[in-house]
Order: C-alpha cells, then sequence, then structure tokens
C-alpha cells in the first residue's frame, strides 16, 4: 500500500491493499497549530513557556496570550525533540480545559452520611485544608501514617508523594503500573535488564520493518513516536500490524494479521520457531551478548506455524512471510512492546515472548531498533530526610515477586476489613485519576474499599464520578495556570522543559505544589517546605544545571548533551547488559529459581460463550482516557464512543449503524447508558470494540454525562500476572441488548 507521511497524520480513509474492508477513519488533522494562520507579532501578545499535560508525552510549546490575560493558541516548540514544534489535536486542544465552566471551582466538604445520596457544602481553602491535615493526624496516630494511601496519576503525584513521605507514609500507587505498562516494564527488564522508558526507546524513525501487537499507534497519539512512523512511511517501511481489528496502523500495514483476540502468544512462538530453524536469527549477535539460546531453541521446537493455525486463525504461510520480513529487515526491525499490556495475566511473559524476538534480530541497542536513552541528572531541592516507614506499598504485594511498587489493587484489596492482608489501609488520596473509571476490580472490591474507608480525599480538575465518593473535594488548576515540575524524560538526548502559568487559576482552583504544601504545614512538616513559591525550587535547580529559571521562560527547553555513551551498541563492541548475567536472557534463571517458567509458554485462555463476544478497547486520538471527555474543544472532535459490531453480527442480530444499545457482560453487569452501534468489517465476528473514557456518571460533566459506556463498567473479571500484578482485562465478553433493560437511565 503507498501511503504518504501527511495520509497517515490525518488518519484519513484508507485505500485498498491492507485487505478487503470497507470503512473509514474519523477524519481529523491530528497535527494543529499550524503557524501560517496566526499572527505571532501582534504587540498585544506575550508568550508563556509550557509543556503539555493533557498526556505523558509531556510536549513542550509556547501558549500565546493577549492583554486581556485570555490564552489565544498553542504551539509546539521548535527545539523540543519530544514535540518537533508541532502538538498533537490533544495539545492544541488542551487550552479547553482552561476555559471549561464545568470545572471543580471551590473545595467541597461533604454534608451526606456514607450510603447517602452525595451532598456537598463549599468551603475556603483553610477550611478544606484544616480537615484535611486533621484527618492525616487522626489516622496517623491510630494506625500509623502508612495505613493512608496515595492513589495519583500525572503531575500532581510528585507533589503529594513528597508530603506523604515526609509523612511517613510510602502506601503509594498508580494505575499507569498495574493497569496498563508494568507488564511490560518487567518483562523487558527481566530480559534486558532495563525497560524501554517513556517515552519508548524505539528507533522508527530509522526502521525498515516495524511490527505493532495491539499497539494502536496513531490512535494512541505518542507524537514524536507518529511523526516517526510517518517519516518511515515516506521511506518505504514495511508494517506488520497485529490485530483483531483494522486500526489507523492496520491500514497501512503491508502484513494485517487479524489474530483471534487472546492467543498472541502462540504466534510469538510459532515466529520464534521460524526465525530459529530458518537460520534468520542474528548468529552473531546472539552468540556475543545473550545466553541461553540452546534451551530457547529447543523450548520453541514444537511450536511451527502448522500448530499455531488452528490457535491463531493465521495461516501458517502469512506466519512465515511475515517472519521472513522482519528478518530480512533486522538489524532495523522494532517489535514495538505497546505500552497498555495487561490483557490476559500471562503479560510479563508476552513482553518477555516480544523482547526475545527483538533479541533474536539483533534489535536491542542498533539504529532502526531500540536505542540507549537518556535522561537528565535533576538535582534534589535540600530537605531533612524522610522517616522510615514501617511497612511499604511493597509489602501488600504478597507473592507478586515482579511488583517493584505499589499496586492499587491490592491497595484497595487492603482497604476492606476482612480481607487477608497483612496490612490495613484506613484513608485515601485520591489525585488525577478517576479510580473509578481507571481500575476495574472483581466482586464489587472498588466500593466495599470505598464504604470501608475512614476517610477519602478527592483532588481533581474536574468533578469526575470519584469526586461524589470524597469527604473532601481540593480543585486543582489546569497545567496552563500552574508551575509544575521541570519537565526530564527519557529520550534520544537529554532535554529539560519549564511549565509555567499563561493565566491564574480560575475560580478557587490552585496548584498541587501548593496544595501538598499547605497541607503538609498544616500538619508541622514545615522543615520539608523552605521554599515560598514553587519558582524557588525551579530556578535552583536549573542554576544547578547551567541555566536559570529567566532564560527558561525565554527557551522553553533546553536540550543537554548525552553523557552515557553511545546511542547504539558499536558493532562488534563489548556491552554489559543490566541483568544479572550481564547478557539478554532468553532463559530466565531468575525465574526458574522462584518456580516459574524461564521461557515463555503458551496458555489458552476462554473464548467468548455462544452469543457473547470479546470487549477490546483502546484509544482515539483526540482524547486521553476520561481525562479529556468533557473538554469543550476535545469533546467537539468525539463526543460519545460508538460500539463496533462485525455486519455479519449485525445481520444476524438485526442491528443497524446508529442504533442505541445496552451491553451485558459476563457476570450479569448491564451497562448504565446506551452506545450506538457501528457495524464495521474492520472488526473480526467475535469481537466488539469501544473506546475508553466515556459513559460518564457524573451529571456535573455535562458534555460527557451519560454519553457512551464505560468499558471499565463491564470489565469485571480480572486474570492477575502472577509475576507482579497486572490485571488483565481482556478476558471480559458482553451481549447485546437491543431493549433498555432499566427503567431510567
Amino acid at each position: 500500500m503507498n501511503s504518504s507521511r501527511r495520509d497517515f497524520i490525518k488518519i484519513s480513509m484508507w485505500g485498498a491493499g491492507a485487505a478487503a474492508v470497507a470503512g473509514s477513519l474519523y477524519s481529523v488533522d491530528v497535527f494543529g497549530g499550524n503557524k501560517e494562520d496566526f499572527n505571532y507579532d501582534r504587540p498585544d501578545l506575550k508568550r508563556f513557556p509550557t509543556y503539555c499535560d493533557v498526556c505523558f508525552w509531556k510536549c513542550a510549546g509556547w501558549t500565546y496570550v493577549d492583554d486581556k490575560g485570555t490564552i489565544k493558541k498553542i504551539i509546539g516548540n521548535d527545539i523540543d525533540t519530544h514535540s518537533k514544534g508541532r502538538l498533537c489535536t490533544r495539545g492544541t486542544g488542551g487550552l479547553g480545559m482552561h476555559f471549561d465552566d464545568d470545572r471543580l471551582k471551590t473545595p467541597l466538604i461533604r454534608v451526606s452520611k456514607k450510603g447517602e445520596k452525595s451532598v456537598f457544602r463549599e468551603a475556603s481553602w483553610e477550611e478544606a485544608i484544616s480537615l484535611v491535615a486533621s484527618k492525616m493526624k487522626d489516622i496517623k496516630s491510630k494506625y500509623g501514617a502508612e495505613s493512608f494511601a496515595l492513589l495519583k496519576h500525572g503531575a500532581i503525584g510528585s507533589h503529594l508523594e513528597h508530603l506523604f513521605s515526609a509523612y511517613g507514609s510510602d502506601t503509594v500507587a498508580e494505575p499507569a503500573f498495574a493497569q496498563c505498562r508494568g507488564p511490560r516494564d518487567e518483562g523487558l527488564k527481566l530480559t534486558f535488564g532495563e525497560s524501554c522508558g517513556s517515552p519508548e526507546a524505539t528507533d522508527m524513525r530509522d526502521s525498515k520493518c516495524l511490527v505493532f501487537i495491539g499497539s494502536h499507534i496513531g490512535e494512541n497519539m505518542h507524537n514524536s513516536q507518529v511523526q516517526e512512523v510517518s517519516e518511515a512511511i515516506d521511506k518505504g517501511v514495511t508494517i506488520i500490524t497485529v490485530d483483531p481489528r483494522l486500526s489507523t496502523v492496520a491500514s497501512k500495514s503491508k502484513y494485517w494479521l487479524p489474530i483471534r483476540p487472546a492467543t498472541d502468544m502462540a504466534l510469538l512462538l510459532a515466529w520464534m520457531n521460524v526465525i530459529i530453524f530458518e537460520d534468520l536469527y542474528d548468529a552473531a549477535y546472539v552468540a556475543k551478548y545473550t545466553t541461553g539460546f540452546d534451551e530457547l531453541k529447543e523450548h520453541v521446537r514444537q511450536f511451527t506455524p502448522e500448530w499455531a493455525y488452528s490457535i491463531t486463525d493465521l495461516t501458517p504461510k502469512m506466519i512465515r512471510d511475515s517472519a521472513r520480513e522482519m528478518a530480512k529487515a533486522a538489524p532495523a526491525t522494532l517489535i514495538h512492546p505497546g505500552r497498555h499490556s495487561t490483557w490476559y495475566g500471562d503479560d510479563t511473559q508476552r513482553t518477555r515472548a516480544i523482547g526475545i524476538l527483538n533479541a533474536l534480530l539483533g534489535t536491542w541497542g542498533r539504529r532502526g531498533g531500540f536505542y540507549f536513552n537518556e535522561k537528565a541528572k535533576v538535582p534534589k531541592y535540600p530537605h531533612p530526610e524522610y522517616p522510615e516507614p514501617a511497612w511499604k506499598a511493597k509489602d501488600l504485594n504478597v507473592n507478586l515477586l515482579f511488583a517493584n511498587q505499589g499496586v492499587t489493587n491490592e491497595v484497595i484489596r487492603a482497604s476492606i476489613p476482612g480481607e487477608d492482608t497483612t496490612h490495613q489501609v484506613k484513608a485515601w488520596m485520591v489525585a488525577g485519576t478517576n479510580l473509578t473509571q481507571s481500575v476495574p476490580t472483581e466482586k464489587n472490591l472498588m466500593m466495599k474499599a470505598i464504604e470501608a474507608l475512614e476517610f477519602l480525599v478527592v483532588i481533581d480538575i474536574y468533578p469526575v464520578e470519584i469526586t461524589g465518593y470524597a469527604d473532601v473535594v481540593l480543585p486543582e488548576c489546569s497545567y496552563l495556570e500552574r508551575y509544575d515540575d521541570l519537565r526530564n524524560s527519557d529520550f534520544r538526548t537529554p532535554s529539560i522543559a519549564l511549565r509555567m502559568p499563561a493565566a491564574a487559576p480560575r475560580w478557587e482552583s490552585k496548584p498541587g505544589w501548593w496544595i501538598g504544601k499547605q497541607i503538609g504545614l498544616k500538619l508541622g512538616l514545615g522543615d520539608y517546605y523552605k521554599f515560598n513559591d514553587y519558582t524557588d525550587i525551579l530556578d535552583w535547580q536549573f542554576k544547578q544545571m547551567g541555566t536559570s529559571l529567566e532564560e527558561m521562560k525565554h527557551i522553553g527547553v533546553k536540550n543537554l548533551p548525552r553523557t552515557s555513551g553511545p546511542l547504539y551498541i558499536e558493532d562488534g563492541a563489548e556491552h554489559i547488559f543490566k541483568t544479572d548475567s550481564g547478557k539478554i536472557e532468553l532463559y530466565s534463571q531468575k525465574l526458574k529459581d522462584v518456580g516459574l517458567d524461564p521461557m515463555p509458554v503458551y496458555t489458552a485462555h476462554e473464548q467468548p460463550p455462544k452469543d457473547y463476544f470479546r470487549l477490546n478497547y483502546g484509544r482515539a486520538p483526540m482524547h486521553t482516557f476520561s481525562k479529556t471527555v468533557n473538554s469543550p474543544n476535545l469533546n467537539d472532535l468525539r463526543s460519545e464512543n460508538a460500539l463496533w459490531v462485525n455486519p455479519k453480527v449485525g445481520k444476524i442480530w438485526n442491528l443497524k449503524s446508529g442504533q442505541p444499545v445496552w451491553l451485558k457482560n459476563q457476570d450479569d453487569v448491564v451497562s448504565s447508558f446506551p452506545i450506538k452501534v457501528r457495524l464495521t468489517e474492520r472488526i473480526r465476528w467475535d469481537s466488539v470494540y469501544m473506546v475508553h473514557g466515556f459513559g460518564q456518571k457524573n451529571p456535573e460533566m455535562k458534555r460527557s454525562y451519560g454519553k457512551g459506556v464505560n468499558d471499565t463498567e463491564m470489565i469485571t473479571k480480572l486474570m492477575v500476572d502472577p509475576l507482579m500484578g497486572g490485571t488483565g482485562m481482556r478476558g471480559n465478553f458482553v451481549t447485546i441488548l437491543t431493549e433498555n433493560p432499566k427503567e431510567t437511565v
């Protein structure tokens, strides 16, 4: 298929060539901020540096403000490696969060009792902060500081982690680990001794063959990666996509492998079989840098493409041809490890299989495969040593030997009296994550935990569903209204970026650092807050790094030289990997020693019962989870999700496109709201698909309330990864109800 970079960026209608499937993707130019359509030299404009907080890519940009103090436009910073001077739809549309009148406006304190309809009254910051600090003191005196847990996501997390560390609690967890990238990171660490970072150290701009396994590039809008894939397309890259759905990137692929869901491991093992037994692997690289090849060869001998055919629905020819295509381009081949990897409960091992394939092809540390990323060394602002907690979040991870940080579900479980846990959690602070939508649980554990809590404080920008369960709600201001930690993330070369407020916080909302400091002062932790304003910290750090706050206000981004060594392994050079053996571990003695499989194995997973379909979910290019669905600009682009259904199923079930339906899952949970059908050949007959983040239940979210279905509501069966606790969520099945199953919606 001939696909230009511009075609890919626009996510426009695809042509024939990938498969005989009709349909089009949402037509939207995902990169906005064209510099030709705006006069930046107007005398009434000032610009302020920022980096985006709409997703974790943290692209740097400039915010333009007129002389009335109104934000007019956001564009990319030309010298930023993350954005390359261009922002995606989320980045340019993020200013809608600043203007959104549905935001939280003032602190709120609950006046209704537990079990009753949530009723709050407005409060001053002094009263709200005093109440939070009083409850934190009370919990600490009765149970120990460790019994107060922080569940967080996003930029505010670092400010509150500092507060909790000073308070004496390490009971901290975030959904990004157990609900997203944890299995990927731990699987790669077990193989290479390190993960691929964030942004991922994927050298896609120089790849000759790109392999995506359930990674929806172009829909997940990882800015620099999308641009690099676009550049690679212009250079004639071969793309192989494994997905039960014809995603954006699948439509640009030479090979689209519409795999039977839950059988990815069988395909990965069959690919290994072809690459090893057809001598397509990089023998010199494997001999020099890996250990366990002989064991691996014997292990995959039985996993032929013919064996995989009946499991995956992919023909032996398709499996062999795609494996040979990878080998032909190696080492400039990249089998992308993805990001959201909590699928079927064996996800750490599945990522191990992806890592092993990359190792066989010699791609780790090679141009067009994975480069070695680097981040700047940022000095810590001086403060006293933190007290040592009596126990830590990791102590809740019983039998999860490779969970190297807090696991959200274990914190939730430890909050329920009577659960078999060594330690008890009595209170939560939830910040920047709509926990009821980001963390699925079995057996209604989430509600049991919330009902058992002695205190719950929520900090957010929006009145999302979790705020309705809070005792105190604290409104954080948007990222365009605050200073934050300097941006420092892994990339080819280190860089730092400044986020500076372009406008004053709206209503009574406050920056996360300010909230953390005020609570800390009320707790008597003033020695940990020896600064007047967060600019004191930033200026001190910048000066230690050879710049200053004043300079950063003018340049926004400062790129720094690499100091850790070359970007790639030089041909034939010695390289010590960060594993116990110093080599890439195809066979893991570490796993063997604790009674786990030293190499990935295939496990058959449950398939949909009669009249049920596997529930698949994903991303939309204009939205970040549920974080942006109410934002005016981005809601205009997509205000609700749709249910993708194969037309053959539609015919049997007498469904029409645009028809509202309800869903019921295998545990008889019925969706709170209806979702509209989208009939498309771009999905297998045994699956349905929807975009995550919709179906908001709080009517205060006026644009998004009741629009579509919340996929998390349908995910009540979890397959927990035994290595690190990742909550496999793709083993849930739904049936379609054409009549409203409830009296009121």
